[in-house]
């Protein structure tokens, strides 16, 4: 029988059963291979902060408001980063004659949730095929690789500029690659030295510890005579972020790209923001740069970041420090929910099989 991975209440998360779905005449059935736990996203869910569950969201408005959550607990099926193998497609779904289309045995990646299989439109998975000779791991980080190349797209990284990145975990670590990669010198910021020795392995050309005497913002103008060009921030610490407002020059750019719970006491927006005349941006995977609108979307985000991915251009897979059977999810939240600085990527494995029937 499928099963699914259940946040049954906060700090409560299990594998339960899960109905077989029927294959329609244009999906395919997936056998999920590995889903991978995201550490901001997920954590919000599993602790009960999330403003889904604890707020109701007014999608034609959209603004969060004090009605019925719009997710109750149990909440079933969460999760973003799913690689697996092709079991079946329906009648209309055709493999085209240069070898492109889908067909059984293909390794795909897409977003499915944290279950053991899944039946999903052909059309979801169009350009989401795996080289049979990559690691299937490469696939976990599709969505989270599109989410750092958002935010160095709205934070306009440029050759020759200064990018300080805040928040050295795994989506951070992407942004600072990708950064790397587009001929930008960079600070990353982090307050845990392994995250930071991780950066340095990524390209970064300088490290900051975010809990530097003075605060990370200035130690970064002291690095840079006078500031970064422009910031990123991925850490979703309110402090963070005004790290980042004073790091950068006058009229640089922050891109606020991290998930923000609470309050926010350490924001002071009548300081260093409103004196050098700082451009706060939000960066958020549901959409690319306003400007960039006529050119990039959602799938050319997944598609640009995993042509680097299955390059070997980011190395993703340096980033998987547990792969953990699915059965042990609530082991596998819990280590997450510990802070551990060693831990970084989390991975679900449903079926380490390479076969497409399961032997």
């Amino acid at each position: 029988m499928p099963q699914v991975v259940q946040f049954t209440s906060p700090y409560h998360v299990e594998l339960v059963p899960a109905p077989t779905e029927e294959l329609s005449a244009d999906s395919v059935r997936v056998r999920t291979t590995y889903s991978g736990i995201s550490a901001g996203t997920e954590l919000t869910a599993y602790r009960g902060t999330n403003p889904y569950i604890t707020r109701h969201w007014d999608a034609d408005k959209r603004l969060f408001t004090d009605g019925e959550p719009t997710f109750t607990y149990p909440v079933v099926g969460w999760g973003y980063s799913e690689t697996g193998v092709i079991t079946e497609v329906g009648a209309d779904v055709k493999a085209d004659a240069d070898g492109a289309g889908l067909k059984v045995g293909d390794r795909v990646h897409g977003i499915w949730g944290h279950r053991s299989e899944a039946v999903l439109p052909a059309a979801a998975l169009k350009g989401r095929t795996l080289p049979a000779q990559s690691d299937p791991l490469v696939g976990v980080f599709a969505r989270v690789g599109s989410i750092a190349l958002n935010a160095i797209l709205a934070a306009n990284v440029r050759l020759g500029e200064k990018v300080a990145i805040f928040g050295q975990g795994v989506i951070g670590l992407l942004a600072t690659r990708l950064a790397v990669l587009a001929g930008a010198e960079v600070i990353a910021v982090d307050a845990v030295p392994e995250r930071l020795e991780m950066a340095r392995k990524m390209g970064a050309h300088h490290t900051v510890r975010a809990d530097v005497e003075g605060g990370a913002g200035q130690a970064i103008r002291e690095l840079t005579g006078g500031g970064a060009d422009a910031a990123i921030e991925l850490s979703g610490a309110a402090a963070a972020l005004h790290e980042a407002i004073r790091s950068v020059v006058v009229e640089g750019t922050v891109a606020a790209s991290g998930f923000y719970q609470g309050g926010a006491n350490a924001l002071r927006l009548g300081e260093e923001f409103h004196h050098n005349r700082v451009r706060l941006v939000s960066s958020q995977i549901s959409g690319v740069p306003v400007e960039l609108a006529t050119r990039w979307d959602q799938p050319r985000l997944v598609r640009e970041f995993m042509k680097l991915a299955v390059a070997g251009a980011v190395d993703t897979t340096a980033l998987v420090t547990n792969v953990m059977p699915a059965s042990d999810v609530a082991a596998a939240f819990s280590l997450l929910d510990s802070g551990d600085p060693n831990v970084l990527q989390v991975v679900l494995a449903f079926d380490q099989a390479d076969d497409a029937d399961g032997k």
